[in-house]
């Protein structure tokens, strides 16, 4: 028995891979309920955010790679999506996590939404009972060593989320943002983050639209904005600056049908469109209007990158935490594996094959 690793990430696919593989929160319950049909599955957690999709397992699955993996999850598995997943063993598996749980395999290095998402998969995966000894220790370690890092080391000095990043990119386009109109369709902690990162840099007409609008109101009054009815943000569009969209919809909620009604109105004023859904919430057909100038998660990273020289020399101590860390489960999960057979010894390294 040994803990794995398969997924794929923003490091190795893009976001028209990854918004096909993503598993909306909604839908995570019966994931995990599939998951427990995977032959050699003993345990499961699914972690899936708009950067990744990460089946963390134990069982009897030396022998299954990546590909064979995500096979018995997903109907429309391609033969191209091959070279975008990834295979994780015993140490690397439990080492991956703790990194993620960290922030430091994130998209913006530091970020730190990544550990409520984790923690909220945990606890999916704890209420389907498909978390079990060996990766119930796991993740509640993996909150400690989150923690840990944040708290001892610099890695989040200077950190943005991709709600910040953003606001940037919205000042580096307009300038001054007082007075600019700016729509955030969703209503979640994306939103809630990213329409405080505008107020944060002098944006004073934030409009807020969700389906639910009770939830709309609660981040407009958190934000100083204004809530608008879901099927009213339409005629709001004609005045917008900005529109930042990031919902849980299973398919894209603003395509260019929708939009060439208004383009005429606009009278060919620029308008910067900001895709932060997984999957995706804006077609990129959109962008055949003249003026639109459309970014998503992907386009994003070149900004981001630009946060990590900042925290590179913090690199080594979170290293150096996080293997003291990763070396303790392993001293764990070897006595764990002993006490059924106490005249067996365990061998360090020996989980994987």
């Amino acid at each position: 028995m040994s803990i794995f690793c398969f997924g794929l990430s923003h490091r190795t696919a893009g976001v028209e891979v990854r918004e096909r593989f993503a598993i909306p929160q909604s839908a995570l319950a019966e994931a995990l309920g599939q998951l427990k049909t995977v032959r050699g599955v003993t345990e499961g957690v699914i972690v899936s955010t708009c950067n990744r999709t990460e089946f963390y397992v134990t069982g009897e699955l030396k022998d299954s790679s990546a590909p064979a993996f995500f096979r018995n999850l997903y109907r429309d598995f391609r033969v191209e999506d091959e070279t975008n997943l990834f295979r994780l063993c015993a140490n690397d598996s439990v080492r991956h996590l703790f990194r993620v749980a960290s922030g430091l395999e994130s998209m913006v290095v530091g970020e730190t939404e990544i550990f409520g998402q984790i923690k909220r998969a945990y606890q999916c995966a704890s209420k389907a009972g498909t978390a079990g000894r060996f990766l119930n220790r796991l993740f509640q370690k993996s909150f400690q060593v989150g923690k840990q890092v944040r708290s001892s080391t610099a890695i989040t000095r200077g950190s943005v989320s991709v709600g910040s990043i953003a606001a940037d990119l919205a000042g580096q386009t307009f300038g001054d943002l007082d007075g600019r109109k700016i729509m955030i369709i969703g209503a979640g902690e994306t939103s809630e983050k990213t329409a405080n990162a505008f107020r944060s840099r002098g944006a004073n007409q934030i409009f807020v639209s969700n389906r639910s609008f009770e939830r709309a109101q609660v981040l407009a009054t958190l934000t100083g904005g204004r809530a608008i009815h879901f099927d009213d943000w339409e005629p709001e569009f004609r005045d917008l600056d900005i529109l930042v969209s990031s919902t849980a919809a299973p398919h894209p909620i603003i395509t260019l049908d929708k939009l060439a009604p208004f383009w005429r109105a606009r009278r060919h004023r620029p308008l910067l469109m900001i895709d932060l859904a997984m999957p995706r919430d804006i077609d990129p057909a959109v962008q055949e209007l003249d003026g639109i100038y459309l970014y998503d998660l992907d386009s994003l990273r070149n900004i981001a990158e630009r946060t990590l020289a900042a925290r590179k020399q913090e690199s080594e101590s979170c290293h150096q935490l996080i293997e003291r860390h990763v070396q303790e489960f392993q001293s764990w999960t070897e006595r764990s594996q002993a006490l059924p057979l106490l005249s067996t010894v365990a061998i360090p390294g020996a989980l994987c094959s």
